[in-house]
């Protein structure tokens, strides 16, 4: 545990994960669009909803916690996080749970996002993330659309540090179908946590940003 925590605290270095069309029998470090885990089709697993209704965005591996994942749902409706983009209001889910297969069942699924894999993580440095496309990036500096620190400063009054971002510049042409949008407005979502000696916890959409 102490390297990947040393990575995240040191800022220096990352991982990127990438999305391709996903092909059948291939493994790989999670999905985005197409079904939820099966995890949430359990009663006792379901969804908080506070009066809302979510969809499925995307579960990757936990990239520290072997036997974890991490799935994210947002709220159908873009006004009520459009509203809500900071912790600790932001309405968007960020959920660590055992790991998961997809679901044959679509309770939470989104007709705008067909489905499609996460690479596995490949590492990178900091200063070379700035230039490529990805989907997540894990560790390092989040690279911000807005570089204003009240988006940062509630989080770090209560000792959350950068987990990692969803960047929908990473998005190839082929993830949206039907009606489908950029649920983010062409922008990225950043992932805080507690980060310590002994581990990672607690993750939280800590703000979102649009381009």
């Amino acid at each position: 545990m102490d390297k990947p925590i040393n990575l995240l605290a040191q800022r220096t270095d990352c991982m990127l994960h990438y999305v391709e069309p996903a092909i059948a029998d291939i493994p790989r470090a999670g999905w985005i669009g197409g079904n939820a885990p099966e995890f949430f089709d359990n009663p006792a697993h379901l969804l908080d909803l506070g009066g809302r209704t979510y969809l499925f965005y995307l579960s990757f591996v936990h990239p520290f916690q072997p036997g974890r994942m991490i799935s994210i749902f947002i709220p159908e409706e873009y006004e009520e996080y459009l509203e809500h983009n900071m912790y600790p209001d932001c309405p968007i889910k960020v959920i660590e749970h055992p790991l998961s297969a997809e679901s044959h069942i679509e309770t939470y699924t989104n007709a705008g996002l067909r489905k499609h894999h996460i690479t596995t993580g490949e590492p990178c440095t900091d200063d070379k993330s700035v230039e490529r496309s990805f989907l997540i990036k894990v560790g390092g500096t989040p690279r911000l659309l807005q570089n204003e620190t009240y988006y940062s400063a509630k989080l770090e009054e209560e000792a959350f540090s950068f987990f990692f971002q969803v960047d929908e510049d990473g998005y190839p042409d082929t993830l949206l179908q039907g009606d489908g949008s950029y649920l983010l407005g062409f922008g990225a979502l950043y992932v805080y946590a507690h980060i310590g000696t002994k581990g990672i916890g607690h993750p939280v959409a800590g703000f979102w940003q649009f381009s």
